[in-house]
């Protein structure tokens, strides 16, 4: 009986652990891997006044990062045009 309930409860915390785990899309660029890096590394540290989810607060720094190597955004240069 107590093994069966170890054993039920590994693998409940093993689904859990799988459920988490979010499938990125492949690296693109030097930049993309840095600032996955980075993302990774500041998630637990950075100050968080939203109280986002660690998957929100992860995507803002990533974000954040990748608008730093871009300048104001994906295309800087970029002209709006209306026709």
């Amino acid at each position: 009986m107590r093994m069966t309930s170890t054993v039920i409860l590994l693998l409940a915390f093993m689904g859990a652990a799988l459920a988490q785990q979010v499938a990125e899309p492949p690296i693109q660029s030097p930049q993309d891997a840095a600032c996955r890096e980075q993302a990774r590394a500041q998630v637990f540290s950075a100050p968080n006044p939203s109280n986002l989810g660690l998957y929100d607060l992860g995507s803002q720094i990533y974000h954040a990062c990748m608008a730093s190597y871009h300048g104001t955004g994906p295309n800087p240069d970029r002209k709006e045009r209306r026709f």
